[in-house]
């Protein structure tokens, strides 16, 4: 078998194949995508071979697919430890009650927003601070016959910034290591399209949701039952104080997750002078279970654990897989080649790279695609014009990850709809911050506000 060229118009069939398979399955068929996408690698399998590329090619790409992602696997473990480990030892829980004490009666709506994002960043899920405190909030929202829709949008702002912003999200993990961006390095960069997004996005909610008057009983419930079952106190800002200094001192991800669970293990033993070796074996593999007397805290703080990470690591391995195939086999390359020819101004390449990662999420429906598939495509135009992976990593955030609530056929998008009982395309309008970050990375892009280059540090 001779191996020959793969041409722009195979490519481009290839890829509508891939996204109609994808999209049938994950959309219309309600599939899990880590089936389908193992389905994919094996009919791009026997492609490959018709098409005279050898055995060694395709173990080969698959290699390079899964190796950017050796380290952020790693961090996913370790953060899944964590996890379990923070919650026992109160630091999550105080995180919690410092967020309810912000919720002002006279400004609900913006509190709403800001309380999401500060538990979104402590626990590093948008899933969970929408089916747990998003819930409660969501609650208390409509009996003061505030607009639902509105509500919806501020929790769901708030849980998609914390998520992004967060070193324990499993999105901005993958956006780094596809990029090839150091995380926090990568965190502190996006600030220049998430801050301005943050505050408009405050401003917005505040002058749409004001509202004088807030039974906060059920907020005080919660806070309660949070300061009777967990050590609530000052100290559990330590292992955060940790995390910030790192980032600051550029000390990498691996080295800082390891010190804070050194640390936060000190803690549980100080508050727990008995603790058994062998229970905290057990919290560090199958994470914290919550036991107090209200499910949805419950649901919140049961979470954790290095066995829960495993279905994120699964998806991971099997999508890196095959758009490493997609490269190894100059798939993507034909096939974005005439575009990226003309993507020689950053503005133009972010532009599109962003309108990619959001044709991505409508065709496909899956967040982890969304960000892997244009920053494999596009990373060879960022290096050619010699931006920073940085400048691609934030962009595959703004146009990738920000986006997936927004789209009702999408995962994010059905299962906060489903949730919080509001339909996507009515709360849409209000999700503000996932709106304009696009538009502010864009604005970066024209304008060079903000925009790293290959040569700075």
């Amino acid at each position: 078998m001779k191996k020959k060229k793969v041409s722009f118009t195979e490519s481009i069939i290839i890829l509508i194949a891939l996204l109609t398979i994808l999209g049938l399955a994950v959309i219309k068929l309600a599939l899990s995508p880590e089936v389908p996408v193992l389905f994919i690698v094996l009919l791009l399998t026997f492609w490959a071979r018709l098409r005279g590329f050898s055995w060694q090619d395709v173990q080969d790409g698959i290699k390079e697919g899964i190796s950017v992602a050796i380290i952020p696997i790693f961090i996913f473990i370790l953060i899944g430890a964590l996890i379990g480990i923070w919650i026992k030892a109160g630091i999550i829980p105080s995180i919690m009650v410092l967020g309810f004490h912000l919720i002002s009666g006279s400004f609900f709506v913006p509190s709403v927003f800001i309380v999401c994002s500060i538990i979104g960043m402590a626990i590093g899920s948008g899933f969970t601070t929408i089916s747990t405190v998003g819930i409660a909030l969501f609650g208390i929202g409509t009996s003061m016959n505030l607009n639902p829709a509105l509500v919806a949008g501020a929790i769901i702002s708030g849980a998609v910034f914390g998520d992004k912003m967060s070193p324990l999200s499993d999105s901005t993990n993958l956006s780094s290591a596809v990029a090839e961006s150091e995380l926090f390095a990568h965190i502190k960069n996006m600030m220049w399209s998430t801050i301005p997004a943050f505050v408009v996005s405050l401003i917005l909610f505040w002058i749409l949701g004001n509202s004088g008057n807030m039974d906060p009983t059920k907020i005080e419930r919660t806070s309660h039952i949070l300061q009777t079952n967990f050590s609530i106190s000052w100290w559990a800002i330590v292992p955060i104080i940790l995390m910030i200094f790192c980032a600051w001192r550029k000390i990498s991800a691996i080295p800082t997750l390891f010190l804070n669970i050194a640390i936060t293990v000190i803690m549980i033993f100080i508050q727990s002078p008995h603790e058994s070796i062998q229970s905290l074996n057990n919290l560090v593999m199958n994470g914290f279970v919550a036991k107090t007397s209200d499910a949805s805290v419950n649901a919140l703080l049961t979470r954790g654990g290095i066995s829960n990470m495993m279905a994120t690591v699964a998806l991971i391995i099997s999508t890196l897989s095959l758009g490493g195939m997609l490269m190894k086999f100059n798939i993507v390359q034909s096939a974005m080649e005439p575009l990226v020819k003309h993507l020689t101004k950053p503005g133009r390449l972010i532009t599109v790279t962003i309108l990619s990662g959001i044709c991505i999420n409508l065709f496909v429906g899956e967040q982890y695609l969304s960000v892997i598939l244009p920053g494999r495509a596009f990373k060879p135009a960022f290096d050619k014009i010699k931006l920073s992976p940085l400048a691609l990593s934030r962009v595959l955030e703004d146009g990738g990850s920000v986006i997936n609530y927004l789209i009702k056929w999408d995962v994010e998008g059905s299962f906060a709809a489903s949730t919080l009982g509001v339909p996507v395309l009515h709360f849409l309008p209000f999700v503000f911050f996932s709106l304009l970050s696009p538009i502010f990375s864009i604005l970066s892009g024209i304008t060079g506000i903000g925009l790293k280059w290959a040569k700075e540090k």
